[in-house]
């Protein structure tokens, strides 16, 4: 039987989410609440395009000459929220021979989670905050789950991309810059950091939705904000893009 799944869209030549040119599918369905988040419209779990497994593949398979260099992204929403289908699309793809990722926010078990990461390739793993309180407040969960997921790619050798968003006021602090750079430093699995800047480019699809938006007197970081977080990371032996 295929195993179905809730799409919100499908990206075919996708260039930043993992190396190379890829296939990414942005998967329906999130519980976190960012305050920055750019697909509001992805919330909804009973909302999407309902699709099966097998189909998927298939229509992954006819992009082969295009992302044999580079490979397959499930995106969100939050895909370990759909394990059973992410774990049977990744897999399907995997004996297509293409390379495969999965870009999460880790806010799910690790018992959850550790059934896709079985035919995962590379992990981009969205860390918001170190801080308990203060991740509570830009998502609405703590840490816990993404870190113990971090964890686990440790001990298996499993390649992660660390992804952090840069929010004026909230995450954009020396201290807390300072101290994500030398929590991570210590994690061989992590073979890049991805630092974010905020922006609001989705803020109109809150004001569609009629959810109300708190960052809109927040600032996008400048230039000199930027390489003053990204000196950090790397003066920890870290690669940042």
């Amino acid at each position: 039987m295929d195993v179905k799944g809730r799409i919100h869209s499908i990206e075919t030549l996708g260039l930043v989410d993992g190396p190379g040119l890829r296939f990414v599918v942005f998967l329906q369905g999130c519980h976190l609440r960012c305050l920055y988040c750019h697909n509001p419209d992805s919330w909804g779990e009973n909302q999407g395009r309902i699709i099966g497994a097998k189909e998927l593949a298939l229509k992954i398979q006819e992009y082969e000459p295009y992302i044999k260099n580079g490979g397959v992204t499930l995106s969100g929403g939050e895909p370990l929220l759909q394990s059973e289908f992410c774990a049977e699309v990744l897999r399907l793809c995997k004996q297509l021979g293409f390379h495969t990722a999965c870009d999460t926010a880790g806010s799910v078990s690790l018992k959850t989670a550790t059934k896709v990461l079985e035919h995962t390739d590379l992990v981009l793993l969205d860390i918001k905050d170190l801080d308990k309180d203060d991740c509570k407040k830009l998502c609405g969960i703590s840490p816990k789950m993404p870190i113990d997921i971090l964890r686990y790619c440790e001990k298996i050798e499993k390649d992660v991309w660390i992804r952090h968003v840069l929010l004026p006021g909230y995450t954009l602090k020396q201290s807390k810059l300072e101290r994500l750079a030398d929590f991570l430093k210590k994690f061989s699995c992590v073979k890049k950091v991805e630092l974010l800047p905020f922006h609001k480019m989705g803020e109109f699809k809150w004001k569609t939705l009629k959810i109300r938006y708190l960052l809109s007197n927040v600032l996008e970081p400048s230039r000199e904000e930027i390489k003053t977080a990204i000196e950090i990371f790397r003066s920890r032996g870290l690669k940042v893009d």
